[in-house]
């Protein structure tokens, strides 16, 4: 998917590079140093000029990026034209063929660079990297919008030639004169230059959005003196404050907005002052001050707007989902509501039963307030279920969640992890592993960035460094924000934690797995109401005790989970899985009601139109300066990204609850509804219709009841 991420719901997916047409245990001993970049020698010594499978992330500096990047977007250039120019008998080798590989090293360049500023930035290598994003935007219209190649399309596409393509040459043809008509290709000349102006600008914002978000994360600190102050907080979040105060240099407990810091904050800490303190911080993050996001937003909404009626469409939703399966705005509204509909008492009786509950605790007496909702919860909810989950942390040691990961698709899909050792990284932190067909074929590298730095983006991604169709290898990364280790002891993960490194690997093995013959046709370059599909349902194998018994040991005496520990957190699964859905539905209705019909002059500044678009959705009353949409990184962090399609996280799991059912009834670890899943969904990327991809696996349409069973949302609801 060239320079786009993949994100955890409720982290990112981001990047201000725009997309190409044709539409993402080992110890090295070298990483990147952003503190001592040295001056490239000449072109020739300019290591973003060779395509190479092992990365040279140890020799990329900020110097090389811009004159690389303009040095591969002349070759590129040559190429198109070259394309667009030949007089000969149209084929699919010298049209289609030669457009994908004329970009292939410009996309391989492009994307390192986007990766690279956001795992390990620095002030000269953000400012090489906003420096290109205009030239990228501005390439990558005018090869959408180039007349002559766009004839040279048509041509093709109405010719013999194309009348007797089959398979995937026939789809990928299909799909590139949909993205170019799509696209504005069949706009006048001022129309084209208007589309390529707005691509550019919406580079350029978007760009800025990110960063403004990493800079307004890394610029907040709360350092605790009072240890008291410090009530209810487990042990190894208190480990890690006092960690993170020390390599400060401050005495006392630091806490910043980083997700290992916030969520034990919001869920354990009895200062309700101090909770509300990080709340609000993290909700307002990019609110305003020198990282404002807020006037960011409505130019942005602004642009697209105008650029989905400048193509011919109502609004900026139907542009983006016409390729996808919802195919418009309006279904995937309906499809929203329907669900919100479906949800709505089962929240009622959620929020009833947790007001019941605090009011029974009578600690804190008061109208509850959104910074309170994670703890009462997680005081009701070992009340409950007798469930504390700091007592999974310890069974759940990183080396041992990895080898599980390894050991899981080992089973599923018959490969082979083992650590690689030729591959340079970015950090000393940084792992990096291949994954080994079970006839011992190299079918793709990857990385592994699990912990929090401040040269790093916020949440948790995969990327897809180098797709090689059809065969790889390929090469590929995910990234987190887990809690670190801390003194002596190992990296200790929340389960939520590993079920987010599960996530990132299903969408791992989508690209490392492809076997499609057309590289932009290839992995996860999929509609993106479907791209969730192969990464949430391996979160199911962190709820089965057949998988978990694989990895979940207890660092100290190797003993996997207790029996009763394990029931105590089967039996969480479903706990407030209606205000959970309720808040993802919140998203979701908030990026399509922005992409279809918000409108600043009628419905006022865009924070506060967020704050009563959400209020419904919100267990508690929403302060007035609630800013959370300044920070929405999936929105707003790429000229695209999820914006108007963040339902999908939503869409894809209707389907993996439901295609779920298949492992369930054949076996969690069943080779044959593996290797069904590996060969007709992972292997096939987008060279068929997803659903037709879906109706295969499952040899029917998909059904809705398999995720309402599985949250406890089919049960009656007294009245």
């Amino acid at each position: 998917m060239a320079d786009d991420k993949l994100g955890h719901s409720g982290n990112s997916r981001q990047t201000g590079t725009p997309s190409p047409p044709g539409l993402y245990i080992s110890q090295p001993a070298f990483y990147i140093s952003p503190m001592t970049p040295p001056k490239p020698r000449s072109d020739s010594d300019n290591p973003l000029l060779t395509r190479t499978f092992a990365v040279p992330f140890d020799r990329i500096k900020a110097e090389h990026v811009e004159p690389g990047i303009d040095a591969l977007l002349a070759d590129a250039q040559d190429r198109i034209d070259a394309i667009a120019g030949d007089t000969g008998e149209r084929t699919y080798d010298n049209t289609l063929g030669a457009l994908e590989r004329a970009t292939e090293r410009l996309e391989w360049a492009s994307g390192i660079v986007s990766h690279l500023e956001s795992v390990a930035t620095y002030p000269e290598l953000r400012s090489a990297y906003q420096a290109i994003q205009p030239k990228l935007s501005a390439f990558w219209s005018s090869v959408l919008l180039n007349e002559r190649l766009w004839k040279a399309l048509q041509i093709l596409a109405q010719g013999s030639v194309a009348s007797a393509l089959r398979g995937v040459r026939k789809r990928h043809l299909q799909k590139v004169v949909e993205e170019f008509r799509r696209q504005g290709a069949e706009l006048d000349t001022a129309g084209k230059e208007r589309v390529a102006a707005i691509n550019v600008e919406l580079a350029e914002l978007t760009t800025t959005f990110a960063e403004h978000v990493l800079d307004a994360t890394n610029a907040f600190e709360l350092v605790v003196e009072d240890e008291a102050r410090l009530a209810g907080l487990p042990d190894s979040a208190k480990e890690s404050a006092r960690a993170s105060a020390e390599e400060k240099g401050s005495t006392g407990w630091r806490f910043t907005l980083q997700a290992p810091s916030v969520h034990p904050v919001l869920t354990y800490l009895d200062d309700a002052s101090l909770r509300e303190t990080v709340w609000r911080a993290s909700n307002r993050r990019a609110a305003g001050g020198d990282f404002d996001n807020g006037p960011l937003i409505t130019r942005i909404l602004e642009l697209r707007r105008e650029k989905a009626v400048l193509l011919g469409y109502v609004d900026f939703s139907d542009l983006v989902l016409e390729d996808r399966m919802a195919g418009t705005g309006t279904v995937a509204a309906e499809f929203v509501g329907d669900l919100r509909e479906k949800t709505v008492k089962y929240v009622e009786r959620e929020n009833t039963c947790l007001e019941a509950f605090r009011a029974e605790t009578n600690t804190q007496p008061g109208t509850m307030r959104p910074w309170d909702v994670g703890y009462y919860a997680e005081k009701q909810r070992a009340a409950l279920y007798d469930f504390d989950e700091e007592k999974l942390r310890p069974y759940f040691p990183v080396d041992h969640v990895l080898e599980g990961l390894a050991e899981t698709v080992r089973q599923l899909y018959g490969i082979q992890v083992t650590p690689a050792t030729d591959l340079p990284v970015w950090d000393k932190d940084v792992r990096t592993y291949k994954l080994l067909d079970a006839d011992g074929t190299h079918l793709a590298s990857y990385y592994v960035d699990l912990y929090p730095r401040e040269n790093k983006r916020p949440g948790a991604w995969m990327d897809s460094l180098m797709l090689n169709a059809p065969a790889g290898p390929h090469l590929g990364l995910i990234c987190a924000n887990v809690n670190p280790p801390v003194g002596d002891k190992p990296a200790l993960l929340t389960h939520r934690e590993v079920e987010t490194l599960f996530h990132e690997f299903g969408h791992l093995m989508h690209h490392c797995l492809s076997r499609v013959t057309v590289r932009s046709l290839g992995g996860t370059n999929v509609a993106w109401d479907f791209v969730e599909l192969p990464s949430q349902i391996m979160e199911n194998w962190c709820w089965e005790r057949e998988a978990l018994d694989l990895f979940a040991r207890h660092y100290e005496t190797g003993q996997p989970i207790p029996g009763d520990l394990f029931t105590s957190m089967t039996r969480t699964r479903a706990y407030r899985a209606a205000n959970s859905q309720m808040r993802q539905l919140g998203y979701a209705a908030v990026d399509l009601a922005l992409h279809r019909t918000y409108d600043p002059a009628t419905d006022g500044e865009v924070t506060e139109y967020v704050r009563r678009m959400l209020q419904p959705f919100s267990p508690v009353e929403l302060p007035e300066d609630f800013g959370f949409i300044t920070s929405f990184l999936h929105l707003f962090a790429n000229a695209v990204g999820y914006a108007a399609g963040y339902y999908s996280y939503k869409w894809a799991e209707v389907l993996e609850a439901d295609a779920f059912t298949r492992f369930r009834d054949e076996g969690v670890f069943g080779q044959s509804v593996g290797r069904d899943f590996r060969e007709q969904i992972l292997a096939l990327g987008d060279s068929k219709p997803p659903g037709e991809l879906y109706r295969a696996f499952m040899g029917r349409e998909p059904r809705l009841e398999p995720l309402l069973e599985r949250q406890g949302l089919t049960e009656p609801v007294s009245s």
